[in-house]
């Protein structure tokens, strides 16, 4: 990928086994690199190493890296934390849930339930800073996203594209279909670490009413609200 960056790709495997591999692979690469200048970021199914240098012997470099994965002894569960995350469901904060009824066939409480329904899992985090890409949508409600994207989509937006859903972690250009609203920040650079969140996390939402939902955005703007989150143990 140019002078200064290689990507490596693992093929088509949207799973929590392909995306504990490629976690693992990462977290290798990036201990394993420390004393060099780099940066390591991973996609669904991919892995970019960016060199802060030129790579001055590329077919080295990339015989090493086959020689760090190959030998590998990877670990059968990631260290993740489940993070319950309030949603308000309401029309005015939802303005695709009568759009997603027509088409799926499926009242606004069943677009609800089957969506807060599902244990989701952080594959990675883009293509804004806090966006994260929750694979574990159920099928009924996977959609394409808009023709024509919106020009803002506030912050806090939850959305669908696709067979994911996600949640917009500032006011932005957007097509995916809007379902809710979250009040939880997601992405603070005055912060350390500025969020949260990392790829291989659990997400479990839970649906809040408009009164709740801003009770919770009041507690936040005071920073007395207190996100819930427990350890997730695979299996259970």
């Amino acid at each position: 990928m140019g002078e200064r960056a290689i990507l490596i790709e693992f093929g088509q495997n949207y799973s929590s086994e392909g995306l504990r591999k490629l976690l693992f692979y990462k977290d290798l690469i990036e201990n394993y690199s420390v004393k060099e200048k780099l940066e390591v970021i991973n996609t669904y199914s991919s892995i970019l190493i960016s060199y802060m240098f030129t790579i001055e012997d590329v077919y080295g470099e990339i015989s090493r890296l086959k020689g760090l994965i190959s030998q590998a002894n990877i670990p059968k569960n990631l260290n993740s934390q489940i993070f319950h995350l309030p949603v308000c469901y309401d029309v005015d904060f939802g303005l695709d849930l009568e759009l997603i009824s027509a088409e799926k066939n499926l009242s606004i409480d069943e677009i609800i339930e089957l969506h807060y329904a599902p244990l989701y899992q952080v594959y990675f985090i883009g293509f804004l800073p806090g966006f994260l890409y929750l694979g574990g949508l159920d099928k009924k409600l996977q959609i394409s996203r808009k023709d024509t994207p919106r020009k803002s989509v506030e912050k806090g937006a939850v959305g669908i594209g696709e067979n994911q859903t996600g949640i917009y972690p500032k006011s932005s250009p957007g097509g995916w279909q809007i379902i809710g609203k979250c009040p939880v920040i997601f992405f603070d650079k005055n912060q350390d670490p500025p969020s949260p969140f990392s790829p291989g996390d659990m997400v479990r939402f839970f649906p809040v009413p408009k009164k709740q939902f801003f009770e919770i955005e009041r507690q936040i703007k005071k920073g007395s609200y207190e996100l819930k989150t427990e350890v997730y143990e695979a299996g259970n």
